[in-house]
């Protein structure tokens, strides 16, 4: 079996718990053992990705930070600067939420706040080179994931092809070369997982207070099956390329 690093990207007070809800729910959603998962996180500036050469794929967590934001502090510039370097490394990569808006971002394109997701639900369809993708292929042509974010990618680099979108918001996933992918959404939730980072997140600006009680009691009744299955697929990947 592939041996996975997940990057979280999580700092202050509540970051190790959130880097340890992070850990689980891509434990879960991968069926990987848990010696086959590495979590290091870049908590400061001073805290470096380190080596590479033990493992066969990279899965990068996301993030509060924010590619539109105004300015950038030195644990944000510190952040891109190893992202970059993961981007480059020869691995296959895969990038969640935050990713997607620095990956655009980093190669050229624009982030905006056009078609931000309130915390929950949402649809995805696929696009036509995801017939082709191993991570997609015979997916159904829509599924439902869990999401919730502020910024989303606006104009796209010719470098980055879209393999999937849906109605609230235009790109939901992309692929960068052969092995390099990166989702708006969460791949690596279920209901619980959803709940849990809504309550670390929770006067964040992802979901009206007043919706708090509405979205979480729907929670249960949302299937991640097929939003799973690509993290799932990603490792399988991994096993064969990385």
């Amino acid at each position: 079996m592939a041996r996975i690093l997940l990057v979280s990207l999580r700092t202050g007070e509540l970051g190790p718990q959130v880097a340890r809800a992070e850990f689980n729910d891509v434990l879960k959603a991968t069926g990987l053992r848990e010696r086959d998962l590495e979590m290091r996180v870049i908590s400061d500036a001073n805290t470096p990705i380190g080596s590479l050469d033990a493992v066969d794929g990279v899965v990068v967590g996301g993030s509060s930070l924010n590619v539109t934001a105004p300015e950038y502090d030195v644990w944000q510039e510190h952040v891109h600067r190893e992202l970059s370097g993961i981007l480059h490394c020869g691995l296959p990569v895969f990038f969640v939420c935050f990713g997607i808006s620095w990956l655009v971002a980093e190669l050229g394109g624009t982030v905006g706040h056009s078609a931000p997701e309130v915390s929950g639900p949402s649809v995805v369809t696929l696009a036509a080179p995801a017939s082709t993708d191993p991570l997609l292929e015979d997916f159904p042509d829509t599924f439902t994931v869990l999401t919730g974010h502020t910024e989303n990618p606006e104009i796209l680099p010719d470098s980055l092809e879209v393999l999937a979108g849906g109605p609230t918001c235009p790109v939901q996933m992309v692929r960068y070369g052969d092995r390099v992918w990166a989702t708006q959404f969460h791949a690596e939730m279920d209901a619980a997982a959803m709940r849990t980072r809504m309550d670390f997140f929770y006067d964040y600006g992802y979901f009206p207070l007043t919706e708090y009680d509405t979205i979480v009691a729907a929670l249960p009744s949302v299937d991640v099956t097929w939003s799973n299955e690509i993290l799932r697929r990603f490792v399988e990947f991994c096993s064969h390329t990385g």
